[in-house]
């Protein structure tokens, strides 16, 4: 499991609790839609973030930003900074969100604002309104506001994956500062997977199973011989080395995961194609 977030955030995350709850207090009616509305169908639903509100004060989201439901009342994705996980009950057109989890990489600070306000905005009984694949979820006082639209998964072959953390056990890691800009990987129908390692380029065979969620990578992969940067030639030896080898693969919408037998691995989200 990701470990807690700071006491900040906690502090952020509780008052933006609260202040729902008296709002709530205070309207009757909360959030909530009118008596016998359908629930909204967000179960197995993937959202792109667009923006977030919070007092008046809109922020676009960064690249990567998204929400999933899944169908276990859980609501996983990533700020465009960090990974998040929260608890999730819907009544009708109210959709109660309760967050519970955060990764701890380390961001730029614009990302680490627009986290901020995310976590902010997210939380607590929100109205959702569902119309022409875009969902939004605003708080009953209208002060907080998630602006999100639905987006399909990719494929796991052909989809150009662009690596943007390591996998330790539970632990989530940004790549090492300066290393990562380089770094992509795509399965291609060929039998191949191909890429760039954060400094030189490679290609070796690989096998799927889709079943097992197995890829194994017939390594380890030839690569091209530039010398880089010293993040660069860091990752890059990291990556060589997972990458060769039975790994373990995960989907989740936009995110690809990566791990051996050792829970050693990494994260790549998906980039539009070329």
């Amino acid at each position: 499991m990701p470990k807690p977030r700071s006491t900040t955030l906690a502090a952020v995350l509780l008052a933006a609790s609260l202040s729902v709850s008296l709002s709530a207090c205070g309207q009757g009616g909360g959030a909530g839609g009118n008596a016998g509305d359908p629930d909204l169908p967000l179960t197995g639903s993937q959202w792109t973030v667009g923006a977030v509100t919070v007092d008046g004060d809109r922020a676009e989201a960064p690249e990567g930003a998204r929400v999933g439901f899944t169908g276990e009342g859980r609501a996983q994705g990533s700020t465009g900074c960090n990974h998040f996980g929260a608890a999730v009950t819907v009544a009708g057109t109210t959709v109660t969100v309760s967050p519970d989890e955060v990764t701890e990489m380390g961001c730029p600070e614009d990302r680490r604002r627009f986290e901020t306000a995310f976590l902010a905005a997210f939380t607590g009984p929100l109205k959702g309104t569902l119309t022409d694949g875009a969902l939004t979820l605003v708080s009953a006082d209208g002060t907080r506001k998630v602006e999100l639209a639905a987006e399909p998964s990719p494929p796991l072959r052909g989809t150009p994956w662009k690596v943007d953390g390591l996998v330790s056990g539970d632990t989530a890691a940004s790549l090492p500062a300066g290393g990562g800009e380089k770094a992509r990987l795509v399965i291609g129908a060929d039998g191949r997977i191909s890429g760039n390692l954060g400094c030189n380029d490679f290609s070796a065979a690989a096998r799927i199973d889709e079943k097992a969620r197995t890829l194994t990578v017939e390594g380890p992969a030839p690569i091209t011989r530039m010398m880089c940067s010293g993040p660069q030639m860091q990752l890059e030896t990291k990556l060589y080395e997972l990458l060769d080898g039975p790994l373990s693969y995960r989907l989740d919408h936009r995110t690809l995961t990566l791990v051996d037998g050792a829970g050693e691995g990494l994260t790549a989200r998906a980039e539009p194609a070329q």
